[in-house]
Parts: structure tokens; C-alpha cells; sequence
């Protein structure tokens, strides 16, 4: 029990504008540390207030650059363990190397495993993360593992944001995500529907069909990432081809790199809305007028919370 230690929050520089909110949501202040780049390339991290006995989480999304993410949570970690803290808690929003997740070519790494172990190896007591895009990754943590949902939060932007919601489908991007799309689909109280496709090489897959209803519908695409969009690319043309009508994205990382932005400049969508576990630029919002962002800090806030005064977490999930 950590109640009786004091709550500290610290931020690494990969998403320190969701860090300060969660912070705001939870009405205490950002711990100070800083992060020193040398002309080597190397990383320090120094905090510049007392941990010792502290309830320590420390938020850092694995975003670009993953790897300087990576290093810099590392070495936040074993500070704070050298610094004498109670507990830390890595707080992990945007898990990238969850993509990684099995040997499925010879001679690779499996990289989620192995930044798992990382993680452990440098003295993480526990870690929180969001939407792993392979819920089997959190297996490869032998430390306790909050996996929060964004699914209450799309759900809520989108009953607000648009009308007759029930009266939508959800639509998955491939048979993989129908899980999650259907629990979307059962807080909108509206149809389900998903893509059938099929692999044509190793590096590329091709839509072959949609399985459902959507012409004349708004159709909800919901995924758990968005990197380059090529992906929802091909979603959006098969539903527009079905007869569908609106049609609205969201998704929980948006990660935008590459073509992403001239691409859903150039789709036929309402919007997309992504989660700020991944920090959103203002000058990707400005380039992508269809980009929104959801917010997922008081969702963090509340389960740190949980996490400090040992209450049940799985009750968020209600």
C-alpha cells in the first residue's frame, strides 16, 4: 500500500502535454527533472526534487524518436530506483514495439518482449499503458500490468459529436480488430462490420471485401493505430464503394508519419480523431484539418490514482 507515500508525477520529453494533464486532473504539479543530450548522442536524466519513498509514475510514450523514448524511460526508471523511490510505475501511453510480438520470420527479433525485459531490467515495479496493438505483449511482463481501454472515450465523442449514432456501423479494417470494434459497437448500440483481406506478398495486403451492411449508413472505422494510413486508405475507398455515407475515424495512436497526412487530406472523411497518447503537433493539426484529438488524461489520472490508493482499476472498465 502507497497511499501514505507521496504521489509524484514526472514526464519524459517524448509527451509532456499529456503528462501536465494528467497532472491537472489529478491537482498536483509535474515533478521537475530534466533530460541532457550530449554531443555524443548519450542521454542523462536528472531529477531535481526527492523521490525517496515516493509513488513514482513516469510518463513516457514510445514515439518518435523511439529509440532516444526508450533510452530516456530507462534511465528515468533506474534514477528513480537509485533515488531511493517506494515504487515506480512506468506509464507507457503509446507501446510501439507491441507490433512485435512474435518470431513470424526467421532470424528476427521479437522487439515487444525484449523492451519488456528492458523495462523490468532497469527496476519498473509495475507499468500502465493504453491499447497494446497485441493484447498477448502483455504477457511478456512479469510485473503487474494495467491495459487501459480507449473505447469509452471514442464511444463518448462520438455520441456527442454526431447524431443518430445508432443507427451507424462500426466497421473494422481487417478481421483482427473485430474484437475491438464490436465493443465499440455495442456502447454505440449500432451494426458491426469488417473488411475480409488477404496477404498478396510480405510487405503488403489487399482488401478483398466487406462483410456487412453500410450503404446509405455513417460508418465508424475504428483501429488501434494510424501510422502511415495506408490501411485506412483501403478501408475508406471499400466502404465508400459499398454505398456508405459519412464515415468518421478514430482511432486510439495516432502516430501520422510518412504520407499519412497528404493521404487523409485526400480521403473521403468527416474526421479523424486519435487519442493523445501520441502527441499531435499543432503544425499536424493545421497541415490535417480533419485530425482531432481526444483526450485521454483524466482516464490516466483516475487509474493513477487507483494505482496509489490500491483500489480496483478493473472498475474503469465498466
Amino acid at each position: 500500500m502507497y497511499s501514505n507515500s507521496p504521489l509524484l508525477v514526472f514526464s519524459g520529453q517524448s509527451n509532456t502535454r499529456l503528462a501536465s494533464a494528467i497532472c491537472a486532473n489529478l491537482g498536483i504539479p509535474l515533478g521537475r527533472s530534466e533530460t541532457l543530450k550530449f554531443s555524443n548522442d548519450n542521454l542523462m536524466v536528472r531529477y531535481k526534487e526527492s523521490l525517496r519513498e515516493g509513488d513514482v509514475f513516469i510518463v513516457q510514450s514510445l514515439s518518435a524518436p523511439v529509440s532516444d523514448s526508450i533510452m530516456e524511460l530507462l534511465l528515468m526508471i533506474d534514477a528513480a530506483k537509485s533515488a531511493s523511490a517506494g515504487r515506480v510505475t512506468a506509464v507507457i501511453p503509446y507501446y510501439s514495439y507491441a507490433r512485435s510480438d512474435k518470431k513470424d520470420e526467421a532470424r528476427i527479433s521479437i522487439g515487444g518482449r525484449l523492451v519488456a525485459d528492458l523495462i523490468e531490467a532497469a527496476g519498473a515495479d509495475r507499468v500502465l499503458t493504453m491499447t497494446l496493438h497485441s493484447p498477448q505483449v502483455h504477457g511478456f511482463f512479469k510485473i503487474p500490468v494495467d491495459h487501459l481501454s480507449a473505447e469509452v472515450v471514442i464511444a463518448n465523442h462520438l455520441i456527442t459529436h454526431v447524431d443518430g449514432v445508432e443507427e451507424g456501423v462500426v466497421l473494422a479494417p481487417d478481421a483482427g480488430d473485430i474484437k475491438r470494434a464490436s465493443a465499440l459497437a455495442r456502447r454505440l448500440n449500432c451494426n458491426l462490420a469488417f473488411i475480409d483481406k488477404r496477404r498478396v506478398s510480405d510487405t503488403r495486403v489487399e482488401a478483398r471485401s466487406l462483410i456487412g451492411d453500410v450503404a446509405g449508413r455513417k460508418v465508424f472505422i475504428v483501429d488501434d493505430e494510424i501510422s502511415t494510413a495506408g490501411s485506412l486508405v483501403q478501408a475508406v475507398n471499400i466502404a465508400k464503394e459499398s454505398g456508405a455515407g459519412e464515415v468518421y475515424v478514430a482511432t486510439t495512436h495516432g502516430v501520422y508519419v510518412g504520407p499519412a497526412l497528404e493521404r487523409i487530406n485526400s480521403l473521403d472523411v468527416v474526421e479523424v480523431a486519435s487519442c493523445n497518447t501520441v502527441d499531435v503537433s499543432d503544425e499536424k493539426r493545421q497541415e490535417c484539418p480533419k485530425l482531432s484529438v481526444l483526450d485521454v488524461a483524466p482516464l490516466f489520472a483516475e487509474t493513477i490514482h487507483r494505482i496509489h490508493t490500491g483500489e480496483s482499476v478493473s472498475v474503469l472498465f465498466d
